[in-house]
């Protein structure tokens, strides 16, 4: 049965809520230890449960071995002292006990054995390779550690204690739904679930996971469009009597290849600029325009699909089939000038998400 709700990610800029910079260092400095230790633990955790599963390649001298990956004392022929979930659980709060909070190795213990799990039948067909995780990796929390999350009409921001340390959210412009769902936590509305807290260029990132609840439209599961990805239209969408093409090549790669011209000169120009903290002056101009053709490359990819989803909606389809996208994906391999500016995955991810959202049946063919 489908269910009502979905669950979504935002990504919200944090601010350490202390009154002096030497408080608000030593927070920072103990959430990179944290991360450290983060790091160090979920490639340690993958490890032993990739042993585990392989522990039977190890038997292969001895004959007559009966074994079960379970607990001695629930399974006859278990070889593990406790259950398996614990098993790695218990390696890493070991080895990282006071050096990192147990709510943060429970949440990554569980979210790794629940992954490794899933990719298990992968990871035997060699079709993909054990998980390696970086030093910047995300710290994982469960929803209990947030508390006091309200609004504050001085500070003009949502304040929480998460480990107990302060923070304050900083939402910008909030031209998305951020405030909005966090005003739904706030009463109740809406949930919040296992979240993370990025750290990145000594700047603090907050990933709440929302479990919002899908729209609600009269849609007809019998009525069917079909949408395709060419390189002369972004996006071309047909039902059994309408039609309509979103975007054109001109409009869309004449921009993006203007943004690219100017950062190419800028570049060149890089050399007469004058230098002050070294590279990073030099080269600012150039990653302004770099962050310009991002952001106008998103814009645009946003207006695309959400077109697509409103005239699904309008015409009420229940069902939208993206036809002959491996054909497109191969041109576009083929083509490294198209497969640079022409960005096919972004724009088939935000269509699911939408059409998902939109209660609408994808089908990718």
């Amino acid at each position: 049965m489908e269910t009502a709700t979905m669950k979504r990610t935002r990504k919200i800029q944090l601010w350490i809520d202390l009154p002096t910079k030497e408080e608000r260092k030593i927070a920072l400095d103990t959430l990179y230890q944290w991360q450290n230790r983060c790091f160090r633990a979920a490639n340690l955790i993958v490890t032993h449960l990739y042993v585990q599963e392989m522990i039977k390649e190890f038997f292969y001298l001895s004959e007559g071995i009966q074994y079960k990956l379970a607990d001695e004392k629930k399974v006859e022929d278990g070889i593990l002292q406790r259950s398996r979930i614990n098993t790695t659980y218990r390696v890493v709060s070991n080895r990282f006990k006071g050096e990192i909070p147990t709510n943060i190795l429970s949440t990554l213990n569980k979210t790794l054995v629940t992954s490794f799990t899933k990719d298990r039948p992968a990871y035997w067909k060699g079709e993909c390779s054990l998980k390696n995780f970086r030093r910047d990796m995300a710290l994982p929390f469960s929803l209990e550690l947030v508390s006091g999350l309200h609004y504050d009409d001085q500070k003009n921001a949502f304040c929480f204690k998460l480990f107990q340390i302060p923070f304050r959210t900083y939402l910008g412009k909030d031209l998305t739904d951020k405030r909005k769902l966090l005003e739904q936590v706030i009463t109740g509305n809406t949930k919040l679930c296992t979240s993370h807290i990025k750290l990145k260029n000594g700047k603090i990132y907050w990933l709440p996971v929302f479990e919002i609840e899908k729209d609600e439209h009269r849609l007809r599961p019998e009525v069917i469009a079909e949408a395709s990805l060419s390189l002369e239209y972004p996006l071309i969408v047909k039902t059994a009597n309408k039609k309509l093409t979103i975007g054109s090549k001109e409009e869309f790669m004449y921009r993006r290849l203007a943004i690219q011209a100017a950062r190419k000169r800028a570049q060149e120009g890089a050399t007469f600029s004058k230098s002050g903290k070294g590279t990073k002056r030099k080269l600012k101009a150039m990653h302004s325009f770099h962050q310009k053709e991002n952001k106008y490359v998103q814009q645009r990819i946003h207006f695309y699909s959400k077109s697509l989803i409103d005239f699904c909606i309008k015409h009420q389809v229940g069902t939208l089939i993206l036809r002959n996208q491996e054909d497109k994906i191969g041109i576009a391999k083929a083509e490294k000038f198209v497969l640079r500016n022409w960005s096919y995955y972004d724009l088939m991810v935000k269509i699911k998400y939408k059409a998902e959202k939109a209660g609408i049946e994808l089908i990718v063919e």
